[in-house]
């Protein structure tokens, strides 16, 4: 399953290609996609058609797009497409000359603007993923929702005054959050990630390291991959119990998963089969550079230039699997598996 650098590097994309343009076409393939939109196929289009797409913004793995009838109007968004990718989805941007896709399911036309692609087509062969219609709701501490234009810096926004379009300034955008994304917590490259918060809720909690981190509710967009990674590199084990942890211990693995997180962004994103591409197709290349996950039985990169031998171990853990090493990492007395 995609995680959080590749709906990053997908985010980037859209980001490029479709912000400040207006949806004039509307066309659903295949119904399946859009299921979470509960009032069907029509209402999803109607209320597409005419829209200008806003800003392109994340949180964890979730992507949204904030919408408005009126681009110059000073009015906050109170609606948004939403996007998830589930295991196979794509957001692909082309010319509405290329062939169509096999697995095409959604696809969305977009206002002419220079010699950039006019389409988004949404492409997901396993059908778990999907886009849908939301309402928009003031995030909880009032700061922006995710990483979009205006708060992570990278793109045209304002400096957290709201999304600057060619018609205008729309205030708050921003602060605005999607309702079904509302409950889970912020990533790692999130700018207003809260690292003390995190740690007395993890102090708060009776559970292992590698759990915890996976908890969408206390810290988005870390998965089975890159928790492994992250771990590995701040030499903790998995099944650290959460109640031990100390601040600089807290910092270290975020810390960790942070710089894992900016390397595979550089990277492109981690890519083990043609599924997981950026918005132009392209796969990333980040897993040629891992260090533990899915190395089960190779020396340990770490141990290896202080001259030991130690192999890669590999343990069954909540239905999948946990790769770290046995010296770099060693298992506490008191693991919480």
């Amino acid at each position: 399953m995609p995680e959080l650098p590749e709906v990053e590097v997908v985010r980037r994309g859209l980001e490029r290609w479709i912000a400040g343009r207006s949806i004039n076409g509307v066309s659903v393939v295949d119904p399946r996609s859009i299921r979470r939109h509960s009032l069907g196929v029509e209402d999803f289009r109607g209320n597409l058609l005419g829209t200008t797409v806003l800003d392109v913004v994340r949180r964890g793995k979730f992507l949204w797009m904030p919408l408005t009838d009126d681009a110059s109007s000073s009015t906050p968004p109170h609606t948004a497409l939403v996007a998830h990718l589930g295991m196979s989805g794509q957001l692909l941007v082309e010319s509405p000359e290329q062939p169509y896709e096999k697995h095409l399911k959604v696809r969305l036309s977009f206002s002419a603007r220079d010699d950039a692609p006019e389409e988004l087509r949404f492409v997901d062969q396993r059908i778990f993923g999907g886009l849908f219609l939301t309402s928009l709701v003031p995030t909880a501490d009032g700061l922006p929702g995710g990483c979009g234009l205006g708060s992570d810096g990278k793109g045209s926004g304002s400096n957290g005054a709201g999304s600057t379009l060619a018609g205008g300034t729309v205030a708050g955008v921003e602060a605005m959050i999607p309702d079904a994304a509302a409950h889970i917590g912020r990533d790692p490259l999130d700018p207003y990630f809260d690292l003390e918060s995190l740690h007395q809720k993890l102090r708060a909690r009776k559970t292992g390291l590698k759990r915890a981190l996976l908890d969408q509710s206390l810290v988005s967009g870390i998965g089975n991959i890159y928790a492994d990674e992250a771990l590995w590199a701040a030499k903790m084990h998995f099944a650290r119990p959460t109640d031990t942890l100390r601040r600089p211990e807290t910092a270290r693995i975020i810390h960790a998963a942070r710089d894992v997180m900016d390397r595979a962004l550089a990277a492109g994103g981690t890519s083990f089969d043609a599924l997981y591409v950026n918005v132009n197709g392209a796969s990333g290349y980040f897993s040629r550079s891992l260090n533990a996950y899915g190395r089960q039985g190779e020396i340990c990169y770490r141990c290896d230039s202080l001259g030991l031998s130690t192999r890669i171990r590999r343990d069954s853990f909540m239905n999948r699997s946990s790769y770290s090493c046995p010296v770099c990492q060693p298992q506490p007395r008191n693991a919480r598996l």
